[in-house]
């Protein structure tokens, strides 16, 4: 059982989401909508006709309650009801984690789902997009998401899978599909692709217009706990854990318990940020493994701290001195970002020097930054490469 060590927060939280329950509400203002993150459809946050998001929080003895998303902070006023309200500017379509803060106390939203991001449990806003139907549910026929646990040999212990398998996938027993890794970003899990970044409905949706062929997707936690001492996180060394953890654990595993096509060119890894460069340390350095990789918004090509002076054909020996090599043992090699992304700079820099050595890779960038609207359009686009 865990034990909550700071009672005066823990007290606090009660209080909030006790009030939460019985509060009198602030009225909704007209052509209102509810967000997809809310708890109920009829509660805050509501997103307003003039894009603004509007919070609202009952707290009567609260001296001070802040909305703070993105880590910008937005002061909250509250009536003679103790009924605390704000409208902040409009905000960027995507997903957003943010927090309330009560007297200095930074807590979730007791009417907003929470989502497992920033290394913990996150309250979040999901801003819609026109022209974004592939990440909804569509009347298609829909795959399932299911739970399962291997035995990791690296941290001994046992780990989470979470598997996409398409539509029709328990209807022919004999049929076998082709497998994409996909893995998360720092501070998030396994859970992330599913549930921020609405896999099973972009898959559904691509699979059932004929835009991507059946496959089967894996969402593995790539927070191993055992680490390389005296090697930074990026780089090959440091990747190594992992890297065992992918290829020795997690790839054996799927290809004994699902009807999968069990060869390199039926294989791809892809990620986003530090998932991007597990990725490439991982997928692009083991093309007996992965034959298709896809790098989302990552850092190790410059933008983060150690990153810099990044040496391409050192970190991916014969990439640029054996070219011809390099493209023959892989079918697609994706790199994408968020066209406000710091990290652009940096990726469109790599990209050019591949292409100018000849390296047969694709890039794309969506509108947004660091989140996950660009890295839902970037699974879009990649899946829709693959195997064919």
């Amino acid at each position: 059982m865990k034990r909550f060590l700071f009672i005066p927060t823990f007290a606090l939280l009660l209080s909030i989401n006790a009030q939460a329950q019985f509060a009198p509400q602030i009225q909704i203002p007209d052509g209102a909508k509810p967000l997809a993150t809310n708890i109920s459809p009829n509660s805050y946050p509501f997103i307003l006709k003039d894009k603004k998001v509007a919070f609202s929080l009952n707290a009567p003895t609260a001296n001070m309650v802040q909305v703070d998303i993105c880590g910008k902070k937005y002061d909250m006023t509250k009536n003679d009801k103790g009924v605390w309200y704000v409208e902040i500017p409009e905000q960027v379509p995507g997903f957003h984690y943010y927090a309330l803060v009560v007297d200095g106390v930074s807590v979730n939203d007791p009417a907003s789902e929470t989502f497992y991001g920033c290394g913990k449990m996150m309250s979040a806003v999901d801003i819609p997009e026109d022209n974004t139907e592939d990440f909804e549910i569509q009347n298609v026929a829909h795959g399932q998401v299911s739970i399962h646990n291997y035995y990791s040999k690296v941290d001994n212990e046992w780990r989470p899978l979470w598997v996409y398998t398409p539509a029709g996938y328990s209807d022919d027993l004999k049929k076998r599909y082709p497998v994409v890794y996909i893995q998360h970003g720092g501070g998030e899990d396994h859970r992330g692709w599913v549930q921020q970044g609405r896999l099973a409905n972009i898959m559904d949706n691509l699979i059932a217009s004929g835009r991507a062929v059946p496959m089967i997707v894996v969402c593995a936690n790539g927070n191993v706990k055992k680490r390389v001492p005296g090697y930074p996180a990026y780089s090959a060394q440091g990747m190594q854990t992992f890297k065992q953890e992918m290829v020795e654990n997690i790839v054996p595993f799927v290809d004994k318990n699902f009807r999968t096509k069990a060869d390199a060119q039926n294989r791809a890894m892809c990620g986003l940020s530090m998932g991007g460069g597990q990725s490439f340390y991982v997928g692009l350095l083991t093309p007996e493994v992965f034959a298709n990789v896809g790098i989302f918004s990552t850092g190790m090509f410059g933008g983060i701290q150690g990153s810099a002076n990044f040496n391409l054909e050192k970190e991916c020996p014969g990439i640029l001195t054996d070219t011809k090599k390099f493209n023959s043992q892989r079918k697609v090699v994706y790199i994408s970002c968020g066209e406000q992304d710091p990290r652009i700079t940096y990726n469109k820099a790599v990209v050019k020097t591949m292409q100018d050595a000849g390296v047969n890779v694709v890039f794309n960038s969506f509108p947004g930054d660091h989140e996950w609207q660009p890295w839902r359009k970037s699974i879009r686009d990649f899946a829709q490469k693959l195997f064919k």
